[in-house]
This record gives C-alpha cells, structure tokens and sequence, in this order.
C-alpha cells in the first residue's frame, strides 16, 4: 500500500472513531467498547473494498455489509454519515424517539444498512443467505460480515461457519472482532473461542483462525487497528474467489471456493481515553464533557 493511501484510510477512520465518541457521548450512554475497536475494517471497507453508492443505497449491484455484532452500530452509522448517505445531523438523534438510528442497526430504518441485527449470532446466517443468493443469481458481488468474538458463543455462528463452508460462499468476507471483552467479562474467562495461550486458552490449534479452517474457510489474523494489513486480508480473499457463475450447489469439497474469516486482533474501546481496554466498557455511561475531551485527545 502506498503511504498516501495509508494515510488516507487512517485519517478516515480518526473521523469515524471521532464520530462515534461524539454519537455515543451526546446520547450520553452506549456501547462504545465494541464499536471503537471495528473502526479500522469500517474504513477500510468503505473507503477502499467495497463497492457502494450512497445516492443509490439499494443498488442490486452493491456490495453488502451485515453488522452480525449489531450493538456497534453507532460506528457504522458514523461511517455512513461521513459518506454521505444521510445527514451528519442525525448522528445526534442516536436511539432517541422517532430516531432513524436507531441503537442497533435496522435496514428499515436507516439508509445504507443491508441487515438488521442485534440479536446475536443471527447476523452471520443471513450473511451467508445473501452470499447465496448472489452466487445463485450469479453477481459478481461481495458480501462482507463483522462478527463478535464473545458472540461466537452463540452455536448459530458455527452452523453458519458450517453452511459458508459447504456452499463454497466464496464471495463471503467476514470479520471476527477478537477484542477479547464481552459483557459479563473476558472471553477466557467466560467462554474461550479464541483459545490461544496468550486469550488465556490452553491453545494447541484451538483459535478461531484453525477452527474456521476446519470448517472449509480460508482464515487468518491481523492487527484489526492497522488498516494496510486490513486492506491486504481482503485483497487475498478477493482474489482467491473462483469464478461467480459455477453452479449454485457446488461446495468446497467438490471443487468450489472457499469463504474467508479474517480474525483482528483488536482493543475494545481503542482511542476512548476514559475507556479503552477497560471492563465495563460494553456498555456505559458518560457525559458529553467526557467525550469531547477524548476527541481532542485524538488529535
């Protein structure tokens, strides 16, 4: 990556950390934890990967983003601001009566949401059904996903993972968010997915990228905070995507493609000063005083 496009993209997501702080903190509470730390695959995907128009948000042709970990919706809503696809202004209107942002996303509601999700582990499924449907149809579009790493509690993820790797849905990007925090505690502690030595797991082949693999996905880790390696994960998924007119019912094991899962390793609440990398940071309260001191902080 060019060191102009580096910049690019990590100026980009500075303005969408800086939003989603300022959305949350208006409000005066939310879930700032999760949603700061997918700040730098959301400028990478809406500022580089993904094909998308905010005049035309329904566009067939679009690329599809499916927020599974639905609660961080308020740094896709900063995003989808900052591109244009509604007004700067309704930031401000975050989970507020007669909202059209509502706190997790709502494809009804808000322009430039392609699912609605929240309750956890659902979000991925219907990933994978419109990476089906677009491979039945034959469009040569990408459906990308970002799921949590506490909700891959949740079985539903892994029928899903299950599903992906059968149909050969090699047009599916997905994203695990392993900040390593989930609302009751750390994920070693409350139910160790990601069981890596160091995520206090007993390892041994036991992590999300080995268990993605075993389910057909081409898989691998990055620092979800550096937007180079970002970019660079998805550019090797795309180009490893066969062709998209192959028959619908064709699978990896028969020749089909394979979906990607890229971990990143992440920090829940990364830029908030007042919260990052803290417990708790989940869900919180703080004062709009809070939050403009810790975008200033930024720079």
């Amino acid at each position: 990556m060019e060191a102009a496009e580096r910049a690019r993209l990590e100026a980009a997501a500075k303005e969408i950390r800086k939003k989603t702080i300022d959305t949350i903190g208006f409000l005066g509470v939310g879930h700032i934890g999760g949603a700061l730390s997918i700040v730098e695959v959301l400028a990478c995907l809406y500022y580089k990967e993904m094909k998308t128009d905010p005049k035309a948000p329904r566009d067939p042709e679009r690329d599809r983003l499916v927020l599974s970990k639905g609660h961080a919706g308020p740094a896709l809503y900063s995003t989808l601001a900052l591109k244009g696809f509604f007004p700067v202004e309704w930031l401000h209107t975050l989970n507020k009566g007669g909202t059209n942002l509502p706190s997790h996303c709502d494809r009804n509601k808000t322009p430039g949401i392609d699912m609605t999700t929240g309750s956890l582990g659902q979000g991925i499924s219907a990933a994978c059904g419109i990476a089906l449907a677009n491979k039945i149809d034959r469009k040569p579009v990408y459906t990308f996903a970002i799921v949590g790493d506490g909700e891959s509690d949740e079985g539903e993820v892994w029928e899903a993972a299950m599903f992906a790797g059968h149909y050969g849905l090699d047009r599916l990007i997905a994203f695990t968010d392993a900040n390593k925090l989930q609302i009751d505690g750390p994920t070693s502690e409350i139910m160790s997915v990601d069981g890596r030595p160091e995520n206090g797991g007993p390892g041994g082949g036991s992590d999300l990228v080995a268990k993605y693999r075993a389910f057909g996905w081409n898989a691998e880790r990055v620092d979800g905070h550096n937007v180079e390696a970002i970019c660079a994960a998805i550019e090797a998924a795309k180009a490893r995507a066969s062709n998209p007119g192959r028959a619908a019912g064709t699978h990896a094991a028969s020749g089909g493609g394979r979906p990607t899962m890229i971990v990143l390793d992440t920090i829940k609440g990364k830029g908030a000063n007042f919260c990052e990398g803290m417990l708790g940071n989940h869900n919180m309260n703080f004062d709009y005083e809070t939050a403009k001191k810790a975008i200033e902080a930024l720079g």
